[in-house]
């Protein structure tokens, strides 16, 4: 889940492009810690919900002596590609998640790290030379663009930065768009004393991607992207069974759903006291109570209208966790599990 790793980075990746009515999800994770054997993870207590993540961590520091610590959260990459647009809960914002972080119930202020790469090279120098600031989508980098002196700009093009625009009219000088990555990580020092607890909290707003249909059920039966799905969402009987009777509801034999995914990077990390954590607790909650979830994990309860809960002891997270939602495209559809 949300990996304290003592250190930095941790790359969260985009997800593939998808279809031309699709938006991808961008992975994200939780926080790093550099590598120390002193401080243990004791709990952590993780929501996931369309609307906002949260993670909650009670660390432990094991030894007789304080210890400080370098702690990060990286953002997940962002690229300029327009033929692939990531859901960006605040796209006009270098903070384009709304991280925020408290520490033992006192509001932190980390620090942003940011570069920018085009084909592997760190370009952060030529943007700042050209006053073209780093968030791809912000409409401030797109307007900077325009005042480019022509030899720079060709210059870019070449180099993979950015792209021409679809074909001016005759004789009007062409437009541009970032075609860059940017690589984003908050960071901070922290400090565990001797034999003592810290508590720390971190939300944000999830990148929540989707596509306007079920991408997998076409036409009666499971196809397309289904094999696919059934291995990433560990998608059940029960589940299918729902998507098969809202298909047969529908007069044109179509389920009317729409798609919701959530990527959360819950492999990475592993560099506290011990490798695992004390008590882990996962709760995914899917907001509208007609939609229908599906998930992987071991033991999960339904706890309320909306809400799954699966918890362990002494846990080493294997896998990430992918969230796929169906919401009904029709306020009138029954009640989901």
């Amino acid at each position: 889940m949300l990996r304290y790793v003592l250190t930095t980075v941790l790359a969260l990746s985009a997800a593939p492009a998808l279809a031309n009515d699709s938006v991808a999800e961008l992975g994200t994770g939780g926080l790093i810690l550099s590598r120390n054997d002193a401080v243990a993870m004791q709990s952590e207590d993780l929501f996931i919900s369309p609307e906002k993540v949260t993670v909650d961590y009670v660390f432990h520091n094991n030894t007789d002596k304080d210890v400080d610590a370098i702690v990060a959260f990286p953002m997940p990459d962002i690229s300029g590609d327009p033929e692939e647009m990531p859901a960006i809960p605040e796209n006009q914002s270098d903070n384009f998640l709304g991280f925020e972080v408290t520490i033992d119930g006192a509001p932190a202020k980390p620090q942003l790290e940011q570069k920018v790469l085009a084909l592997g090279i760190d370009i952060s120098a030529d943007l700042k030379a050209q006053n073209v600031p780093f968030n791809p989508f912000g409409d401030a980098a797109k307007a900077a663009l325009t005042k480019l002196p022509q030899a720079v700009a060709d210059d870019w093009v070449n180099r993979g930065i950015i792209i021409e625009d679809a074909e001016a009219d005759s004789g009007q000088k062409p437009g541009y768009s970032p075609f860059w990555q940017l690589r984003s990580t908050y960071w901070w020092r922290s400090a565990f004393p001797a034999n003592k607890d810290v508590h720390v909290s971190h939300r944000y707003k999830p990148s929540v991607g989707g596509t306007s249909s079920v991408s997998f059920f076409n036409e009666g039966q499971f196809q397309g992207s289904y094999a696919a799905y059934k291995t990433r969402y560990c998608m059940d009987g029960a589940f299918e069974n729902a998507v098969r009777k809202a298909a047969k509801d529908n007069a044109d034999g179509y389920p009317k759903f729409y798609e919701s995914r959530i990527a959360y990077i819950l492999t990475t990390g592993g560099n506290w006291a011990g490798g695992t954590i004390g008590k882990f607790k996962l709760t995914v909650d899917k907001g509208n109570p007609k939609a229908l979830v599906s998930f992987c994990g071991d033991n999960v309860k339904k706890v309320g209208p909306t809400s799954f809960e699966m918890t362990a002891h002494d846990f080493y997270p294997e896998h990430d966790i992918d969230i796929l939602l169906l919401e009904p495209s029709d306020s009138n559809d029954g009640d989901a599990n």
